[in-house]
């Protein structure tokens, strides 16, 4: 007997990804539901070679439901979870309403997947932001080997990270400047096409934004308390791929060679470091992967112990979708789900 699983926020960027990857990855699903909003009611959307109409989240009885993904924004989040939650579903939320809550799990399961025992607390399970989860997949097996003391991250973030109306402003900026049409920014600050924002999210009275912000106390939380960094995060004019520049200080030796085979052999990475021409990942060739990419490895001289790399996953399938059908799956393997019907 399989589980069923619902997708709340399907006609999304991010829900639509979860359906694909749900087929791809063949989830032990008996029952896929793809759940929205009111004005999405019966829009079709893909799962594999099905199609699936959506459903009403308002109407929708969650009491047969195993698994909700949900993504869906922070204020459907705020007050759905915690009702579908008492259905008996877990919930497994991509907003950062839930994030920090200390008895929700924020997990990236080739980093903390033990942090999953504690779930029942209140039966959600936080998804970390985009930029996170791609830095952490990175950092963990560099920390378990030399002990991370500091980081630096710089990010080169995609359009597609801020939703579907921000992919259609770049494509259309893009298009006006090529025909000298007026370019008309609403969903960015600034004009994004052929353009960088050192913006993501609201500033905070410390002068960071909060994108910086999430980055900051969610690796923390998911990795070690102990970590301090630093972060400047950035939009850029690409449609799908985060990358990211990372200085890294140890607290003991380790030289970028053995880092190189650490990362090789570490879940979740996979390391493209020639140094040549071309010889490094990009978010072109990152966007439709699963893995991690981890490029440009080398030395830090300004810092004892330190090293540099390049960092580059989709911040559609890793960044969010993907994880969170990851979390689903390490759930099922570790035996602290099962489907209803068969518990019945």
């Amino acid at each position: 007997m399989g589980f069923t699983v619902a997708v709340v926020g399907a006609t999304g960027n991010v829900g639509r990804e979860m359906l694909d990857i749900l087929a791809e990855r063949r989830f032990p699903a008996d029952e896929v539901v793809a759940l929205a909003s009111p004005r999405s009611q019966h829009t079709a959307v893909s799962f594999g070679d099905r199609t699936l109409k959506c459903k009403v989240l308002d109407t929708y009885d969650f009491s047969g439901t195993d698994i909700c993904l949900m993504s869906a924004g922070g204020t459907v989040s705020k007050e759905w979870s915690p009702r579908i939650a008492a259905k008996g579903a877990v919930v497994i939320d991509n907003s950062s309403v839930w994030r920090m809550d200390p008895d929700v799990p924020l997990v990236v399961p080739e980093v903390n997947a033990h942090a999953l025992d504690g779930f029942r607390k209140k039966n959600i399970v936080a998804n970390p932001n985009c930029s996170t989860a791609q830095l952490v997949v990175a950092l963990k097996p560099l920390h378990d080997r030399a002990t991370i003391r500091r980081v630096v991250v710089s990010t080169y973030q995609s359009v597609s990270g801020a939703g579907k109306e921000a992919m259609d402003e770049l494509f259309a900026q893009t298009r006006a400047v090529f025909v000298s049409d007026p370019v008309q920014s609403q969903q960015f600050p600034k004009r994004i096409a052929f353009n960088v924002i050192p913006e993501i999210d609201v500033f905070m009275e410390d002068g960071y934004t909060k994108e910086e912000w999430k980055m900051v106390v969610e690796t923390k939380k998911i990795l070690d308390p102990k970590i301090k960094l630093s972060a400047t995060c950035v939009r850029v004019p690409v449609f799908i791929g985060h990358s990211e520049a990372v200085s890294i200080e140890f607290e003991h030796p380790i030289s970028a060679d053995e880092a190189r085979d650490i990362l090789r052999e570490a879940p979740g990475c996979l390391v493209i470091d020639k140094r040549e021409k071309g010889g490094y990942i990009t978010p072109h060739e990152a966007a439709g992967e699963d893995a991690t990419y981890i490029s440009r490895i080398r030395d830090d001289p300004t810092v004892d112990n330190g090293l540099v790399l390049w960092c580059v996953a989709d911040n559609l399938r890793k960044g969010a979708a993907l994880n969170a059908i990851q979390i689903a799956e390490a759930m099922v393997n570790r035996k602290l789900i099962a489907p209803k019907r068969q518990a019945a």
